[in-house]
C-alpha cells in the first residue's frame, strides 16, 4: 500500500531531519520525470544521518539516497518508502590540514569546480559542466574529455546501511569506467577528498571555458535529460551507433532521441518513465540486430 510509511514522517523529524510526503522526484531529477517519494528526508548532519539510517533499519523503511538526481530515471509511480538526501553540512567545501580539499557529498560539482578555478588548482577541468553532486560524481567515477573522477579522488568516507561509519582510500575505492567500490549499493557516501596541483589561473579558466563551449556545441543542453544513456561500448561510441541505425531523432511519447547527439535522450514535453524505457529498449534491440553490439545503460532506474 503507498501510503503504509507516511506513519513515520514524525519519527523522522524527532531526529531534527526535514520531511516532506508525497513528493514528486520528477522536482529532483535533472529528466523531469518520476512520480512521488512516500517520504522525502533530508538529514543536514552527521548524527541526523546516522539516526536516519537506523530508524529506517529499525521499522523496515526502504531507503533510497539521492545524489542530484541528474543520472536517474525514477517510475512513473514513484518511490516508495523514503528519499534521502544530504544537505547542511553535507555541501560544504573545503581545504584539509594536509592541501587536499574536502567535499561533502551533497556538494554540486560545479561549485568545486569553482573553487579549484578561485585557489588556482588544476586538475579538475574535465569536470566543469557535469551536472551532479561530488557524492554522486565519486559514486560513478563520472568523467569526460579523458579525465575522471578517479584521477583527483584521494579517499572517499561513507557510512554503511546500518550507520556505522569508514573510510576507504584510493586502493579500496575499485575505479573503473562508471564504477566505485560504491556501486554495490551497501554505503552512503558522506565526504570526499580530492588532491589537486598548483596552477595557472587563467590557464585553468581557459580550458575550463573551451570544454564547456565544446558541451555547448554537441550535447542538447536546452532539454532535460539525464547525460549519456549508454556506456561507451568497446571500441565504439554508443551515439554514433544509434545514429547508424536512423535513430536520430526517433520518439516515444515526450522522450527523443536528440536530434543533437544521439547519445542522449531527452524529454521534449511530459515524457514519462515508461516512455523512455520504450525508447531504450527499441534502440538496444536495433542497435543489436544491426550491429551485433549490446548497449549498457548508464542511467540508474529506481522507483516502483
Amino acid at each position: 500500500m503507498a501510503n503504509q510509511y507516511l506513519q513515520y514522517k514524525d519519527g523522522f523529524e524527532r531526529l531534527g531531519c526535514e520531511v516532506r510526503t508525497n513528493e514528486p522526484m520528477k522536482n529532483h531529477t535533472s529528466f523531469k520525470i518520476g512520480g512521488a517519494a512516500d517520504l522525502y528526508v533530508t538529514a543536514n548532519d552527521m548524527r541526523q544521518l546516522s539516526e536516519a539510517v537506523r530508524f529506517a533499519n529499525q521499522k523496515d523503511i526502504p531507503l533510497f539516497v539521492l545524489g542530484n538526481g541528474s543520472n536517474l530515471l525514477v517510475s512513473d509511480k514513484g518511490i516508495r518508502g523514503a528519499v534521502l538526501r544530504l544537505g547542511g553540512e553535507f555541501c560544504n567545501i573545503e581545504f584539509n590540514s594536509d592541501g587536499t580539499i574536502h567535499c561533502g557529498t551533497g556538494a554540486q560539482l560545479s561549485r568545486l569546480c569553482g573553487f579549484a578555478l578561485e585557489n588556482s588548482l588544476t586538475g579538475l577541468e574535465f569536470a566543469w559542466g557535469i551536472p551532479g553532486s561530488v557524492g554522486g560524481a565519486a559514486f560513478m567515477n563520472a568523467g569526460a574529455y579523458g579525465g575522471e573522477m578517479k584521477d583527483v579522488v584521494v579517499s572517499c568516507e561513507h557510512m554503511d546501511m546500518r550507520g556505522t561509519k569508514g573510510v576507504f582510500d584510493r586502493d579500496q575505492l575499485d575505479f573503473a569506467y562508471r564504477h566505485s567500490a560504491y556501486s554495490c549499493g551497501e554505503y552512503i557516501i558522506t565526504g570526499v577528498n580530492i588532491r589537486l596541483e598548483k596552477g595557472d589561473k587563467c590557464e585553468i579558466k581557459k580550458k575550463m571555458e573551451e570544454l564547456m563551449g565544446k558541451r555547448k556545441d554537441k550535447q542538447p543542453l536546452e532539454y532535460p535529460s539525464a547525460g549519456s544513456v549508454f556506456k561507451r561500448p568497446e571500441g565504439y561510441f554508443a551515439g554514433g551507433l544509434i545514429e547508424q541505425c536512423g535513430l536520430k531523432g526517433a520518439k516515444v511519447g515526450g522522450a527523443q532521441v536528440s536530434p543533437k547527439h544521439a547519445g542522449f535522450i531527452v524529454n521534449v514535453g511530459g515524457a514519462s518513465c515508461d516512455d523512455v524505457l520504450t525508447l531504450i529498449g527499441n534502440i538496444q534491440k536495433k542497435v543489436k540486430e544491426e550491429t551485433g553490439v549490446d548497449l549498457e545503460c548508464e542511467v540508474r532506474k529506481t522507483g516502483e
